[in-house]
Parts: structure tokens; sequence; C-alpha cells
């Protein structure tokens, strides 16, 4: 039997040059449209153009199931399967060059071949851009965008949004920020996250969990109630990407460095301490290492990233981790091991980790560099109190313990 197109074939390349060729077998049941890393999930059956079957999923129990459009099969699967609907099926003929090409792919595929598929879409997922695939940020495509670049973090974006709560419209505008200090304009971290991975003039539809939206604050100038799902209509309209480190000059880094450090000082005086951090944190991409730093620019190199953990520190112990700000601490010590802000500061998370006795050694180490440190004096003052307060509740714990085990000897006696 050979296999040859019918008279409702139509050519679906980009082109138009007759290299795949699709016959629908049976229509499909919804018009929402498939795009690119949308999770697909297929049966086929290929086969030769002599109707020889090479292959065919339906030898297994599970469909076959790839993300559309990012080179994992077949040029012809890329361009055809993103035509499909939900439950249609199709034939589609696929020239040599949008299949396995002049050299074929032995043993099952001949070289110059010739392909025919049928495929029925089965279902497919739509993007899920949360960290953590938890499905908190779904994409949904409305307009394609161009090119292949995106913008990254840092970057400046101007975007068109629409906020939807149940229906209702609780904002809509033009906005152009940075991205990782949306917050600063009221979007919510699901739309920051998911501008990542649009392209200029791409428009979309955002589903957010309320962890990805305004979360358990909610928005009182919008009106969002708290833990709240929120729906985007989001188009970006413009995008200036900032350069990746790796591009960068060892000078340019030092500059970028210097940026977001001084960023991190206007939100951390703000009291914005949450930016604060992201700033510095941005800070030590551009510094940690030290590969490609010119000798004369390496001790300032090695300066702002000292600054760099002794700010996240700050930020820490504003914010009430302790153990990050001690530890932040510890790293910036391995750069100055005479650094009294990072001993000081390491004795303040030490104290909030309720370790009084750790918190004075480095109070005293202090004191042994500068002697007239009133707020290190102050401070060790703070856990002698603390130490003895300890050491009390300790005694009258093992008081009562023997206490107790003395009034059941007695008893036993």
């Amino acid at each position: 039997m050979v296999l040859a197109p019918g008279p409702t074939a139509i050519d679906i390349t980009p082109k138009q040059d007759g290299g795949v060729l699709k016959e629908i077998i049976k229509e499909g049941t919804d018009g929402e449209k498939l795009f690119t890393g949308c999770n697909v999930f297929v049966h086929y059956d290929g086969k030769f153009t002599d109707g020889t079957e090479f292959d065919s999923s339906r030898k297994g129990s599970q469909p076959f199931s790839f993300a559309i459009g990012k080179g994992l099969v077949i040029k012809a699967w890329d361009i055809g399967i993103a035509t499909m609907k939900r439950g249609e099926t199709a034939r589609f003929f696929c020239r040599e060059d949008y299949a396995y090409g002049k050299l074929g792919s032995p043993p099952k595929i001949p070289p110059e071949a010739t392909l025919v598929f049928e495929v029925e879409m089965i279902d497919w997922e739509t993007l899920d851009l949360s960290p953590k695939k938890d499905k908190g940020i779904l994409k949904y495509p409305i307009e394609e965008g161009e090119g292949t670049d995106s913008p990254n973090e840092g970057s400046t974006v101007e975007v068109h949004l629409i906020g939807n709560i149940n229906d209702k419209v609780f904002d809509e505008r033009d906005v152009t920020f940075c991205l990782g200090e949306g917050i600063e304009e009221l979007i919510p971290p699901g739309v920051e996250k998911a501008l990542e991975h649009f392209h200029l003039n791409e428009k979309a539809k955002l589903e957010l969990k309320p962890n990805y939206g305004f979360g358990a604050s909610g928005c009182e100038k919008f009106g969002v109630p708290p833990d709240s799902p929120l729906v985007y209509i989001v188009t970006l309209k413009s995008f200036q990407k900032i350069k990746d480190t790796w591009l960068m000059e060892s000078k340019e880094k030092l500059e970028h460095g210097k940026m977001f450090k001084e960023k991190g000082t206007n939100y951390y005086k703000a009291e914005k301490f949450q930016l604060a951090l992201k700033m510095y944190k941005k800070m030590i991409k551009y510094l940690e290492y030290n590969a490609g730093f010119e000798e004369d620019i390496e001790p300032e190199r090695k300066a702002n990233l000292l600054a760099s953990h002794l700010n996240i520190s700050m930020c820490y112990l504003k914010l009430g981790n302790c153990l990050a700000a001690k530890n932040q601490c510890d790293k910036a010590l391995k750069l100055d091991s005479k650094n009294v802000k990072a001993l000081f500061r390491r004795g303040q998370a030490f104290l909030g980790m309720n370790e009084p006795e750790a918190a004075k050694r480095d109070f005293d180490t202090v004191l042994s560099f500068d002697p007239s440190n009133k707020a290190a004096i102050s401070q060790i003052s703070v856990c002698q109190s603390k130490i003895k307060e300890m050491r009390c509740k300790e005694k009258q714990i093992y008081g009562n313990m023997f206490e107790k085990y003395n009034l059941k000897k007695d008893v036993t006696m």
C-alpha cells in the first residue's frame, strides 16, 4: 500500500516549500492555540511511504510526551503538531529535510526517507513558569512575539498590563520598571518571573496563584484581598536587556556591581529591606569570582565583595534571619578576618540565635581591635546578662530534677 497525500492535504511549512503536508483525519474539539514550550501528549504511528511501519507509541501504555518548539523532535513534528487541536487526528507527510535528512537515522530510518506520521493529539499542558513547577504561574498565549531574545533580571522593561480578580479589572496601565524591582510599581513577582520568558511585543494571559501574586498581604491600593489568585493580560512593549556577566570585561562587572550596591543602599535607607537584599545579592554575582579581573582593580573588587556580604548580613538582621546573617558574616571574615563590622554583626546574629557565649567571643574580639568601641562594650553587657540568666535557668532545671529524684527515692525506701 502506497501512502500519498490526498486532495485535502495542505502545505503547513513556513516557507510553503511542500516539506510538510497535513491531512486532517478527525477534527479537534477546541480552538485553544498551542505555543512554544507547551508539553504535548500524543499517540502516533510512523510509516514509510510504502506503508511499512517503523515506529508506534501505541505499543506502550503511555502516550508520547515532549515540549513543543524546543527542537526535541524532528522539524516536521515541531511544525505539524503546533497546528493541531485537542482530540484531532492528522496525517503528516514529512520530506527528508524536515525529518532525518540525507543520512537518515540507522538502523530504523534509511537515508533520504520521506516519512508519514498519523498523530492523535490527546492533550497538552500550558507553560508552567513557576520555579518549583507547582503551577503557580501559568502562561496562555494571545499574540506571538518577535525574535528569540527575552529580558533577564535587571532588564528595563516597558509593559502594558491588565490585572483581574474574579473577572473584575483592578489595574490597567503602561508601566516601565527594572525586572527584580517590580514590587516598587506594585507588579506581582509572578508577572516579573513570566516576563523573563516573553519576546518583544508578545501578549499573553497569566494565571497566578496567591504566593506569586500579592500573597498574604494582598494589595490595599488595588483592593486585592489577601491570598487572592490573579489573572493578568501582559504585553511586552519594549525591553533593554542587561548584559550577561560572562560577556563583560572586568571593569564592566565592577561598575555593574557598584550600581547594584547603590540601589541596595537606597532601598535600605528607605527601609525596604527585601529589595535591598535582592540588590546586594545581584552585586555579588558580578564580583564573587576573581577570574578575569586585572591586577590593578582586584583590590577594589575584593573591597566591594566584602561590602556586599556585610550589607547582606545587615539586611538579614533587619529581617530577623539571624542564621543567614551569621553565614554572610562568615563569608566576610574569610575575606578579612579582622573586619570589625563582620565580627560585630556576627555577634548580633549569635545573640539573636540565643548563643550569648559565642556572641560575647565576637564582641571581645571587636574590643581587641577597637578598645573604645562603645557598642561592643554595651553588647558584652547584654551577653553577660543572658549568660547569667541561662545559667540560673539551668541550675533551676537541674535542681528540680534532683529534688524529684530524691523525693522518689524517699517514697520507695
